[in-house]
């Protein structure tokens, strides 16, 4: 009851933020020093499923690891509208492909959201073998965002 609770309210204020963004709420360097927040909040998730399958391997560290990627996952895609790209002024390594080819992008993005959903269940499950197996699955869907939709640092 309480993990669907959560999951509704993720799931609300995703929503909530995607819609206040794409109707103009946040100037284009709010919306794209969100996004890189995000990422950089999956990225020390990510950092935090490493170290635990490394080592120790603590069922409630990867699962909340691994809800942290799932609910930020959602909120990403919406933070790419139009406007926050390059020529925004601001820093960012989003490649225009990201606009110009929107339904690739959006297509990879669902599948980061699908993959990390996945990872939430097999990481309660405490079973360390399939949670490594859908953490190389979701750092590679990832890597293929980031080949094709990414600058290189």
């Amino acid at each position: 009851m309480v993990i669907r609770k959560l999951l509704f309210l993720t799931a609300a204020l995703a929503a909530l933020l995607a819609g206040g963004i794409s109707a103009g709420a946040a100037s284009p360097a709010d919306t794209i020093s969100t996004r890189q927040a995000n990422f950089k909040k999956m990225g020390g998730a990510m950092k935090v499923l490493k170290e635990e399958l490394a080592g120790g391997a603590d069922k409630a560290k990867m699962l909340t690891a691994a809800r942290t990627i799932a609910a930020t996952s959602r909120l990403q895609k919406g933070l790419f509208p139009a406007g926050t790209g390059p020529g925004a002024g601001v820093k960012t390594d989003a490649l225009p492909a990201i606009w110009a080819q929107r339904p690739a992008f959006d297509a990879a993005a669902g599948k980061l959201v699908a993959e990390a959903d996945k990872l939430v269940g097999v990481a309660g499950s405490g079973n360390s073998a399939a949670v490594l197996a859908q953490f190389k699955a979701v750092g590679g869907s990832c890597a293929a965002c980031h080949r094709q939709f990414r600058a290189d640092e």
